[in-house]
């Protein structure tokens, strides 16, 4: 197990700090040798000579075999005209001589041997790295937060609006324009507040709260829509939408099933946690859930069955961190807390473990890139680190610090380039960490989506 419910203990020295204000206002190949594709200067055609008939002078040859010996017959008789043609013949044999060492046409030059290589496949540029920055984009200030590792205290909706719980109070922050509100301060009685949740709609924010109740607010008018009592022992640390269907789970082990439409809103209700359900996610196509829990159990359910599909029991820690593939709709990702401190993941077709990585260090939440295959998580002890991973090789791209404690909640943008993460240290920080999409289509005012050239740029 992990640590339990602690607050920082140094609060005097904010109690000047404003919450959310912003605190800061392909590898080398070397080439192939020269020397394989250089020939040699001096050209050379091995070491016998056979010589080409078509070049020789036949009258030439005929001469010099045969005319000796009537030479020697006839010695003193020549005639004038004879030795006229014998200095004839003599002169064209030094020629035929010299005709006969050369060819008329060359050889045809080596072959080479090394294939030649297409000047379009050389001229391929490589695909440019994306750039990852190592630091924060920005740092706002998070006085009070909880610092517990079984809670969810951050989220970002579809509407470009964060939440975030501090203590007692729920803040809004507006993505579109940077401005901070107070959504609602909760009695001292029913809170602190222990989860936070956007309904897809991106208005109504669901919050769970240490009493046990669980309350609906819309944001446009800060309204209480609705409250669901009675539905929970304890404190309600994790929520989870699927439509309509609001998925709680409690420090009782109980995981309820809620439609926020119906007047007796509980629809179903799964039990099969022995210690707090601290993680819950729905699968994109709404057809699986995947809880985790204090007992080192991760649990696959779906609303047709009362009892989990899949149990999973090769965490040896608290199972937190849950993370649904967004291109292979049964790969689920887990992470454990401080005694295991492995990512795993899972066909929940099949109900295997598809391979099991040691992070070193206690993971607390874990984000898919929407854009790219890769995984983001973010570390307690003893780095308080982000790490960016490459999926399936799982090898390390980047890892971004600033943190000083330890790294709990995580959110994602909805264009999925900007992920936000707190920490026990109190701070809020916003990450460029999985870059721009190739194609952004330009979004209606109603529904903004941010972008960091955009973001970032009206925070004052």
């Amino acid at each position: 197990m992990d640590s339990g419910f602690s607050i920082s203990s140094e609060k005097n020295r904010f109690e000047c700090r404003h919450p959310l204000r912003d605190v800061a206002s392909r590898p080398y190949i070397p080439p192939l040798h020269s020397s394989l594709y250089r020939t040699s200067s001096r050209t050379t055609y091995g070491d016998r000579f056979i010589p080409n008939r078509s070049a020789m002078n036949m009258d030439v040859a005929q001469y010099l075999l045969t005319e000796p010996k009537k030479d020697k017959e006839n010695k003193g008789v020549a005639s004038p005209a004879k030795e006229a043609y014998r200095k004839l013949l003599a002169d064209t044999m030094l020629q035929g001589r010299t005709r006969i060492l050369s060819f008329r046409n060359k050889p045809p030059a080596p072959v080479n041997l090394l294939p030649d290589i297409p000047s379009s496949t050389q001229a391929q540029p490589t695909k440019q790295r994306r750039h990852i920055p190592q630091s924060a984009e920005r740092t706002l200030d998070a006085p009070d937060i909880v610092d517990d590792y079984y809670l969810n205290l951050l989220d970002w909706g579809s509407a470009n609006v964060l939440s975030i719980a501090l203590n007692n109070t729920v803040y809004l922050w507006d993505a579109a324009n940077g401005s901070t509100s107070e959504l609602v301060t909760i009695d001292d009685d029913l809170g602190p507040v222990t989860s936070v949740s956007w309904a897809p709609d991106g208005q109504h924010i669901a919050i769970g709260l240490n009493s046990s109740d669980v309350q609906l607010w819309d944001s446009t008018s800060n309204k209480l829509v609705r409250s669901l009592r009675g539905i929970h022992q304890s404190r309600v640390g994790s929520l989870a939408w699927n439509n309509s269907i609001l998925t709680t789970g409690g420090m009782d082990g109980a995981i309820v099933n809620n439609d926020v439409r119906a007047r007796a809103s509980t629809v179903s209700s799964f039990r099969a946690h022995n210690h707090e359900v601290c993680g819950l996610r729905w699968s994109g196509s709404g057809k699986y859930l995947a809880s985790g829990g204090n007992d080192n159990l991760l649990h696959i359910w779906n609303l047709s069955t009362s009892n989990p599909i899949h149990r999973f029991t090769n965490h040896t820690a608290a199972v937190k961190a849950l993370a649904w593939c967004p291109f292979q709709s049964n790969l689920l990702a887990s992470g454990g807390g401080g005694n295991d401190r492995c990512i795993k993941f899972w066909n929940v077709d099949t109900g295997t473990c598809l391979s099991s990585v040691d992070t070193g260090s206690q993971v607390c939440s874990l984000m898919w890139n929407k854009n790219e295959r890769e995984l983001l998580s973010s570390h307690g002890y003893t780095e308080n680190q982000l790490t960016l991973w490459k999926y399936p090789s799982m090898t390390k791209m980047a890892e971004l610090t600033g943190h000083t404690s330890r790294v709990l909640y995580m959110a994602q943008s909805p264009d999925g380039c900007t992920v936000a993460s707190a920490a026990g240290d109190e701070t809020l920080r916003f990450w460029n960490v999985f870059g721009v999409p190739e194609t952004k289509k330009p979004a209606p005012k109603s529904s903004y989506v941010v972008g960091p050239s955009n973001m970032y740029s009206h925070i004052r």
